[in-house]
């Protein structure tokens, strides 16, 4: 930390345990995800041996996994502190953005199954609290190659729907169809939360959801995407191919019920953003300050030339602010689950994600042509932070639907 936190008022069991996670975090994460972005073939990034898999042990070993799901399923939602829990989420974002991602989705899954009272989905949850050699793994499979923005915008058109469809016949559904390669774990989740159209005359608003296991035959994966940023998070498509899925795995059969409830959705993963970026916009300025002390130019440290002052005390204007709205958002959402705030959830996640890249951007210029350099991490906090505005929905799309929530 390079300046003062003034606002942590958590319980000090809270305080001992985010040390533990900040100690995680810097000394597995930051190292793994800069080791994990020089890897030329993505597909390195999970192979046998990969210190992913530390990252990924390490998050499980601490119950990391464990923060959403209630006690009486195996879980400690109830025991952590809102603050507590929004200060990990930073915390993670700031030692590094694409394994912070890849960590949370991970765990999506799972979350969703706890809220369905259903035996099936209860015991999933279970199953995933006491898995702690990581064999559960996540993904959110909503993003096609031909819908992304549409699963925001899409409305009840007809002509744009879900290109993967579920149709019952008996007790089961047989999907077809194919999630994009963005499916963040789309090539190493075991299960997934499944968007699938199931009355093609609504449009996107004609929509099912599923939980299942991704062993089911008729299941197929992409290679690992090959990116610009955020290379440690893996991604790729996931096709269906007359695959039957039984019918107790769709845990929302009613479009009318995805249509009331879409606005968590929205809050729950646009709120997670928000923490994250919050975290690498604060990474990248404290790489910039750090920087500023010992770069010598003109006899002295550039810290002592004004320009570079007032450029970081902007930075940190930025960072505060983004920092302190995500944090609000995120404690006020967490104790209300059922009846969150999109507007602010999706506010935040904008606010985050842009502070991220214009601090970011602004550190590059701090370091000059070293800023250009594999050497510093700042470029790939650069890289990083660019695709946070487009991923989990596109920053002006997502602005546009949180307005109805105003």
């Amino acid at each position: 930390m390079t300046y003062q936190n003034i606002d942590i008022n958590i319980s000090e069991d809270a305080k001992a345990m985010l040390q533990v996670v900040r100690k995680f975090s810097m000394e597995v994460m930051r190292p793994a995800g800069i080791a994990l972005d020089k890897l030329c073939d993505p597909g390195d990034v999970t192979a046998k041996g990969s210190i992913l898999w530390d990252v990924f042990k390490g998050f499980r070993s601490l119950g990391l996994h464990l923060l959403q799901i209630p006690k009486s399923l195996g879980g400690m939602a109830e025991d952590l502190d809102p603050m507590a829990a929004a200060l990990i989420t930073e915390q993670l974002g700031y030692a590094d953005a694409g394994l912070a991602i890849s960590l949370g989705v991970s765990c999506m899954p799972f979350n969703s199954a706890a809220m369905f009272p259903v035996p099936e989905m209860q015991q999933l949850a279970r199953d995933f609290c006491a898995d702690k050699d990581f064999k559960m793994i996540g993904c959110w499979a909503i993003t096609e190659p031909d819908h992304g923005t549409d699963w925001t915008l899409g409305g009840d058109n007809p002509r744009c729907g879900p290109s993967v469809k579920a149709v019952l016949k008996g007790d089961e559904y047989i999907v077809n169809g194919e999630k994009s390669a963005w499916v963040s774990n789309g090539t190493i989740a075991t299960h997934a939360i499944l968007h699938v159209g199931l009355d093609p005359t609504k449009g996107m608003e004609g929509q099912g959801l599923a939980i299942i296991p991704l062993d089911l035959p008729g299941i197929s994966r992409s290679k690992p995407l090959d990116k610009m940023g955020q290379r440690p998070l893996n991604q790729g498509s996931i096709i269906f191919q007359d695959v039957r899925v039984p019918q107790k795995y769709m845990v929302i059969p009613y479009p009318e019920f995805i249509k009331a409830s879409a606005g968590q959705g929205l809050a729950y993963v646009n709120g997670g953003m928000a923490l994250v970026f919050a975290g690498l916009a604060k990474a990248a300025f404290d790489e910039a300050y750090v920087y500023a002390k010992s770069r010598i130019q003109g006899g002295k440290p550039i810290f002592e030339h004004q320009n570079i002052k007032l450029k970081l005390m902007k930075m940190f204007t930025m960072v505060e602010a983004a920092r302190a709205n995500a944090r609000r958002m995120a404690v006020y959402n967490r104790m209300n689950i059922m009846t969150p705030s999109v507007a602010h959830a999706v506010a935040a996640k904008c606010l985050s994600t842009e502070t991220a890249f214009t601090v970011a951007s602004e550190a590059m210029q701090i370091f000059g042509g070293n800023g250009l350099a594999k050497e510093y991490s700042i470029e790939k906090m650069f890289r990083d932070a660019r695709a946070s505005m487009i991923e989990d929905g596109v920053n002006e799309a997502l602005a546009i639907k949180a307005a109805e929530y105003l």
